[in-house]
């Protein structure tokens, strides 16, 4: 009987992780695609203002009508290297690398949450809402 609950306890555990990696995987391709639909507004934005500001800096002869173009421009191969390009893997590699070089940055204030502070937070919330 303890060995079947322990395979059920270890079948629920490993559909749990199933269910998060798959949550995980969609709200990734969501963000995706958010970058991807975002790119086409914004590129025809880019491609819009980037002539205007041209013809603007030729007619008046103002250089200074062109400075919009470049921060556009970041933002621009941003969002394209976020959906067609490497940013992704490039960001998993680094977020590998914190988590095997940079440990004492990602430790939580006070250490890991424990059932009895779980508990003990409750019991003085309960109290505080009782005493009111």
């Amino acid at each position: 009987m303890v060995l079947e609950d322990k395979m059920i306890s270890v079948q629920t555990l490993e559909r749990q992780l199933m269910m998060q990696n798959e949550t995980r995987e969609r709200q990734m391709a969501m963000q995706i695609a958010w970058s991807r639909e975002f790119l086409k507004y914004f590129g025809t934005f880019f491609g819009i203002a980037a002539v205007s500001l041209t013809a603007g800096a030729i007619k008046k002869k103002k250089p200074a009508f062109l400075f919009p173009i470049v921060p556009l421009g970041f933002v621009l191969a941003y969002q394209y290297d976020m959906g067609y390009g490497t940013l992704i893997q490039r960001m998993k590699g680094e977020a590998e690398n914190i988590l095997e070089t940079e440990k004492s940055k990602l430790q939580l204030p006070k250490g890991m949450i424990t059932f009895e502070n779980l508990e003990k937070a409750r019991r003085e919330q309960s109290k505080f809402f009782i005493d009111k």
